[in-house]
C-alpha cells in the first residue's frame, strides 16, 4: 500500500490533491479540522468539501486533528510508517490580517505546525518527498520596491527590468523587508522545509506561492480574493479592496496546475528545491481587471469601494517567475489561464449558493 498524507485536505489544495492522488490508486490519509472556519467564520468553513470527499473517494481517511498536536502528528506517521511515499503539506493560518490579531497561533499553526510534520516525516518514512505550500509574502514587500508604472487599470513594471518579460524569480531577497506577520511565520517553517532537505539529505520541495485558486476555495474576505470577489458579486455583497486604487496584479494558478506540478516532482524528486509558482504571465490581474472579468462570466455587477489603507506587507505587482520550475520538469504545462479560473469559480459558487449567475 502506498499512502499520500495531506495536510489541510479539505481546503482548496488539499483537496485538489486528495482527488488527484486518489485518481492514481494511492490510499490517502487526510488530515484537517476545520480550522479555517475558526479562522474566518461560516464562509470559510471547509465542511462542505471535507463532506464531499469522503463520499466521493473510498480510499480517503480522514483524520480531525490539529498539527499543533505533536502527539497526533506522530501517532499518524507512526501508523502508517514507510508506506507513505508523498507528505503534501498544505494546511496553514493564511491571513495577513488575521495573523496580526494572533501572532502565537498565526507561527504555531505554520511554522511549529510544520516542524511537527518534518520531525514525523524524517522520523517514519525519510524515503519519502514531502512538499511544503508555501508563499510568495516569504519575499516581505521587496516588490514594492521595484520599478512599477501606473497604467489605467493596473501597476506595471518598467519594460526594461529584467523581471517584465517573465516575472519574479527565486533570486529576490527574502530579507531586510516587511512581511507582516504571516509572512514571517511561512518564511520560518519555508527555511525548515529547506533545511531538513538539506541537513538530513530529504526530498523536500518549497512551493511559493502567488495566488492559488479554483472552485473549490472557500473563499473570505481576509482570503481568497478570487473565489470571495465571485461570491460577493453573486450574492450582492458589497467587496472592499485595500489599497493601491484596485490596480495591484495578482498571477493566479488553478488548484489543478499546481497539483500537476506537485505530481511533476513526485515523479522525480529533488532534494530542498525551491520554485516560484504562480500563474507568471501566462494568467494574471489586477483587482480591478478581475471585476471586469467577473461581470462578463456571471452577468452580476460588484457592488465595491477602494480603501485607501493597504494591507500590511501586501504586494502592489507580483507575478511569479516559474522558468526554474519548467526547466526541472519541461512536461509541466498550464491548462488554466484566468478567464477558464473565472468561469469555473462562477459556476461552483452558483451551484453552492443555489444561485442562478
Amino acid at each position: 500500500m502506498s499512502v499520500v498524507v495531506i495536510t489541510g485536505s479539505a481546503g482548496l489544495i488539499g483537496s485538489e490533491a486528495v482527488k488527484f492522488f486518489h485518481d492514481k490508486g494511492f490510499e490517502i490519509a487526510g488530515v484537517d479540522n476545520n480550522l479555517r472556519e475558526y479562522f474566518f467564520g461560516k464562509d470559510g468553513s471547509t465542511i462542505w468539501n471535507r463532506k464531499l470527499l469522503g463520499e466521493k473517494y473510498p480510499r480517503y481517511t480522514h483524520y480531525d486533528f490539529d498539527i499543533r498536536d505533536e502527539s497526533a502528528v506522530k501517532n499518524l506517521f507512526r501508523h502508517y510508517g514507510k508506506e507513505i511515499v508523498l507528505v503534501i503539506h498544505t494546511a496553514a493560518q493564511p491571513s495577513h490580517d488575521w495573523a496580526a490579531k494572533e501572532p502565537l497561533t498565526d507561527f504555531h499553526v505554520n511554522a511549529t505546525g510544520t516542524l511537527h510534520l518534518l520531525t514525523a516525516f524524517l522520523s517514519h518514512c525519510p524515503g519519502a518527498t514531502f512538499i511544503f505550500t508555501s508563499t510568495n509574502k516569504v519575499y516581505g514587500d521587496t516588490p514594492n520596491r521595484l520599478p512599477l508604472v501606473e497604467k489605467n487599470s493596473r501597476w506595471e513594471i518598467e519594460e526594461k527590468h529584467p523581471y517584465h518579460e517573465f516575472g519574479i524569480d527565486e533570486s529576490m531577497s527574502v530579507d531586510q523587508s516587511k512581511h507582516s506577520i504571516f509572512g514571517a511565520s511561512k518564511l520560518a517553517a519555508d527555511i525548515m522545509v529547506q533545511e531538513y532537505g538539506r541537513y538530513f539529505n530529504l526530498k523536500t520541495a518549497v512551493f511559493r506561492g502567488g495566488c492559488l485558486t479554483g472552485p473549490a476555495h472557500s473563499g473570505t474576505e481576509l482570503h481568497g480574493f478570487l473565489a470571495y470577489m465571485v461570491k460577493c458579486a453573486l450574492i450582492g455583497r458589497e467587496y472592499t479592496i485595500y489599497g493601491y486604487k484596485g490596480k495591484q496584479v495578482r498571477d493566479n494558478i488553478h488548484s489543478a496546475d499546481l497539483i500537476s506540478a506537485f505530481w511533476n516532482f513526485f515523479e522525480k524528486p529533488r532534494e530542498a528545491a525551491v520554485y516560484n509558482m504562480g500563474g507568471g504571465r501566462h494568467s494574471n490581474c489586477s483587482v480591478l481587471e478581475a471585476i471586469e472579468l467577473i461581470k462578463r462570466c456571471s452577468g452580476r455587477e460588484l457592488k465595491y469601494s477602494i480603501s485607501p489603507e493597504n494591507r500590511a506587507g501586501d504586494h502592489i505587482w507580483w507575478i511569479s517567475d516559474v522558468r526554474r520550475f519548467q526547466r526541472d520538469y519541461p512536461n509541466w504545462k498550464y491548462q488554466y489561464d484566468i478567464n477558464r479560473i473565472i468561469e469555473e469559480i462562477v459556476v461552483a459558487t452558483s451551484e453552492r449558493e443555489l444561485i442562478t449567475a
